[in-house]
């Protein structure tokens, strides 16, 4: 009857060594702000939850013109400029004039002709100044039609035969770092490149605000293939680096906490990470300010401050629900006259209480085990009492 006893003292205090443990990792990991952290940090969350993921390859180039819409505007007579009514970067529409030409023929005042925008675009070139004399084979200004594009990406040539007309490309570029573009594959450039070993990649390209310019350099996520229902989180959530990566997931229970979550990741393109382990559905991660979370741990605001305004009564400092043992612990602390307040060490004080209990048991246990077989090694050796002895 001793040993179930025992056992059962033993298996209580284990339980609160792993509770402690829970209650000061739980403190550790989570980070708890005010209302003007929340803002300062500029905290922004999305919902965990099943979507498509896009398998990507990386791949740099540049936008072009497409050749056919750009327009050269030339005089069909020899004469000289009189009149210039565009400049470089300006929008026209068909059919503006654009300038106007005085003729070399005779007359008094000699003929004078109008030149009009065969297109409607953005006059990227103009070669001629006011009073110019210009000839029918030289060309006075260009306009291109930039309401669509081409993207060309030189894509590795072991790549670009897993590649189809009408792959989708996701394309950022560097002058416009907030816009985002998709274009789809229309064919590959005639040749490849020897010495980098890639071929262009050209994709056609909307561009219905006008700000996409040829030459501009541009980033392409080739999408290669598509799963579905596979939890993925922003890119912007996950922090850490190699085997240990985290997220930071907000609190169901207290306002403005966050938890520090380990996660296992799959694959990662350009703008999502896939979660294999670690999150749910419906959890809401961090996104914006993530990073900023990770320097976050000495805030104004507790743990132990946080889930006493929630619930309505008084925690521990590592968050832990106040037990009286735990209450009795720091009233016996306080009462030491040491003045540090060493209650505030919480998740540290509790484990080695609980720890320091299970040595004591452990002792006791040995002693117990060691009387019981002096005991039973005594009574196996007393010898049997004589006749006389009886007497």
């Amino acid at each position: 009857m001793k040993r179930p006893l025992v056992s059962l003292i033993l298996s209580l205090a284990m339980s609160g060594v792993v509770h402690a443990e829970g209650d000061a990792k739980r403190a550790a990991n989570t980070v708890v702000l005010d209302e003007t952290g929340v803002k300062n940090l500029r905290i922004e969350t999305v919902e965990v939850e099943e979507t498509d993921f896009e398998a990507t390859i990386f791949s740099l180039g540049r936008i072009e013109a497409i050749p056919s819409k750009v327009a050269a505007v030339s005089s069909r007579i020899p004469g000289r400029i009189v009149e210039l009514k565009v400049s470089p970067g300006e929008t026209v529409k068909l059919g503006d004039e654009v300038a106007k030409v005085e003729s070399r023929q005779p007359g008094d005042p000699p003929p004078v002709i109008s030149l009009v925008a065969p297109l409607a675009g953005l006059v990227t070139h103009v070669d001629a100044r006011l009073g110019d004399p210009i000839d029918p084979e030289k060309a006075m200004l260009e306009i291109t039609d930039l309401s669509e594009v081409y993207a060309v990406a030189r894509v590795p040539e072991h790549q670009a035969g897993r590649m189809t007309p009408g792959t989708v490309a996701h394309i950022k570029v560097a002058a416009l770092p907030n816009e985002k573009f998709d274009g789809e594959l229309l064919r590959f450039g005639t040749s490849a490149d020897k010495e980098s070993g890639t071929i262009d990649a050209i994709f056609r390209l909307p561009n219905n605000g006008g700000q996409l310019r040829s030459d501009m350099r541009a980033e392409f996520s080739i999408v290669m293939s598509k799963r579905s229902n596979v939890v993925s989180v922003p890119r912007a959530a996950l922090q850490g680096e190699g085997g240990n990566r985290f997220v930071y997931v907000k609190d169901f229970d207290l306002a403005n906490a966050f938890v520090k979550t380990p996660v296992t990741v799959g694959e990662i393109n350009d703008r999502f990470v896939e979660v294999t382990n670690g999150l749910l559905p419906a959890d809401e991660v961090v996104t914006r300010g993530a990073y900023s979370l990770s320097f976050a741990g000495a805030s104004s605001v507790s743990l132990k401050e946080a889930l006493d305004a929630a619930h309505g009564h008084e925690h521990a400092a590592d968050g832990g629900e106040l037990t009286p043992e735990k209450k009795a612990e720091m009233a016996a602390k306080q009462g030491g006259g040491d003045g540090h307040g060493h209650e505030e060490s919480g998740g540290a004080s509790s484990m080695w209480m609980y720890a320091t209990g299970v040595l004591f048991v452990l002792l006791l246990l040995s002693i117990f085990t060691k009387k019981s077989r002096v005991d039973d090694e005594n009574d196996t050796q007393a010898p049997t009492p004589t006749k006389k002895e009886a007497h």
